[in-house]
């Protein structure tokens, strides 16, 4: 087997894994997910009108204002899987199972593969 073909099993494994922890825990799952739609709906539905008047100097188009609000909601859905990832990284660390996986011959970078 060639070395990708092996560090390819390797991701699917942390992945499986930590889908499973992700099963077991379905609040967190829902909060990744939910929290940006949420937020998206609360920005354009609650405060569109009110927010999108400083656009382009007041009076902006719903679609103007949904392209400039989505970046930023993008970027904060990003920051918060970092986050979320880095977390768990920690508390595997945290719990000696990375130092387990070190005298694995596995891939180095599945761990974080497989979180992200």
């Amino acid at each position: 087997m060639s070395s990708l073909s092996l560090a390819v099993r390797d991701w699917s494994t942390m992945l499986r894994r930590n889908l499973l922890h992700a099963r077991r825990y379905p609040s967190l799952t829902l909060n990744l997910l939910l929290t940006p739609v949420m937020l998206l709906l609360l920005f354009v539905y609650i405060f569109g009108d009110v927010m999108s008047a400083g656009i382009g100097g007041g009076g902006a188009d719903r679609s103007e204002y949904i392209a400039y609000i989505v970046p930023g909601i993008l970027m904060m859905t990003i920051g918060s899987t970092v986050i979320g990832a880095a977390v768990s990284v920690s508390t595997d660390m945290a719990e000696g199972l990375i130092a387990r996986f070190r005298t694995m011959a596995i891939h180095r970078g599945s761990v974080i593969i497989g979180h992200v």
